[in-house]
């Protein structure tokens, strides 16, 4: 079940009031409906004010979906996602308007992948991970530079345990860093924030500083 909080402004001077939920919609309702949302904070508000993002299963095709949800509560499907795809990642919203995210698994080598979608559901694959030194088993979805670039992590890789890596909108991919620390995991890009791209594509491989790498 996803629950979204209601927006609360606070004036200057004023008693903050506590925030108060409200459910938008019962995934598993209706036949067809993406279930089993797992992080229902990686939501993206698109440019038509409607709600977007993806659960790993259900759908036409039991593999998962990315829905959207209207500020009125109606869900629809606007892509199912194939045998295989585990798309836990949830929905980053580009300057481009397009959005971008991550399946668990899938992809030419079944790793994962990054890809891009249209609002209306038209899917391209941008990176299939191949657990060569770019990493495998993407959790969550990328995050735009300030640049246009994507940065994002993987939860697994075959000479440690995560991956830092940045992407072009056109799926040109460059591995940053190798995590051989056991928190890579938990960490999501949606979290971690850099001052500029510049200083986040400046630092060296197997650098760690806070400002260029997603660990804890």
């Amino acid at each position: 079940m996803l629950m979204l909080p209601t927006l609360a402004i606070l004036a200057a001077a004023t008693i903050a009031h506590a925030q108060t939920f409200s459910v938008l919609y019962n995934f598993g309702a209706n036949a067809g409906d993406p279930t089993n949302p797992s992080f229902s904070g990686i939501i993206a508000q698109g440019r038509d004010g409607n709600l977007y993002s993806t659960a790993p299963a259900g759908g036409a095709n039991s593999y998962g979906a990315m829905f959207k949800i209207t500020p009125g509560g109606k869900q629809s499907v606007s892509h199912s996602f194939g045998v295989g795809s585990t798309t836990y990642s949830g929905l980053t919203l580009g300057t481009d308007g397009n959005y971008y995210g991550a399946s668990y698994y899938g992809g030419t080598s079944g790793y994962g992948t990054v890809f891009k979608i249209t609002p209306s559901g038209s899917l391209t694959t941008l990176y299939s991970f191949t657990n060569s030194g770019d990493g495998a088993y993407p959790n969550a979805p990328p995050i735009e530079g300030t640049g246009g670039n994507f940065y994002g992590t993987t939860t697994e890789a075959n000479v440690g345990v995560g991956t830092l890596y940045r992407i072009t909108r056109s799926g040109t991919f460059t591995t940053l860093y190798c995590s051989v620390a056991p928190t890579a995991w938990a960490p999501l890009p949606r979290w971690c924030r850099a001052p500029t791209e510049t200083s986040m594509e400046q630092q060296p491989q197997g650098a760690n500083p806070a400002t260029a790498s997603c660990t804890r």
